[in-house]
């Protein structure tokens, strides 16, 4: 007896999406180390540069990630808790738009950047994050988006 077999289809694997973390030495820095040591999963791409205080990353910085190869820049934002300004949270979300306003001047989607608040102990809520941003990415990638 002979069996019918459809053929195999190989998939291609999608390489992973390179994405710049900025993260914070005392707040979301001991969250995404944790991460790591928890051995959580998350893209294989994502590089982190620690800043003292979200409110220190220039725009400029975010639109010459992109420009250099990385598919998103995803900000790792003290929220409330920075302990060098109280109004962190609010200069962080200006650095966001205005990035975003260089990025659409030049062409580029605005997506390619996200920022959200992770804590010390935050390494679930990181990874999750990571994984929805990669994915979120892969698709503008897989649509031609720029």
């Amino acid at each position: 007896m002979t069996a019918l077999t459809a053929p195999v289809e190989e998939k291609t694997p999608v390489p992973a999406p390179r994405i710049l973390v900025f993260s914070t030495n005392n707040i979301s820095d001991p969250g995404i180390d944790l991460a790591g040591s928890a051995h959580l999963h998350y893209s294989p791409g994502v590089r982190v540069i620690s800043m003292p205080c979200t409110s220190g990353i220039r725009p400029s910085w975010i639109l010459h990630a992109i420009k250099q190869g990385f598919e998103g820049v995803f900000i790792a934002s003290d929220g409330d808790e920075c302990a060098y300004l109280p109004d962190c949270a609010k200069r962080a979300s200006r650095i966001i738009a205005e990035a975003q306003t260089m990025l659409k001047a030049e062409g580029l989607l605005p997506q390619r950047i996200k920022m959200a608040a992770i804590c010390s102990v935050c390494a679930e809520n990181f990874a999750k994050h990571m994984n929805q941003f990669s994915e979120a990415l892969i698709t503008l990638r897989t649509a031609g988006a720029k």
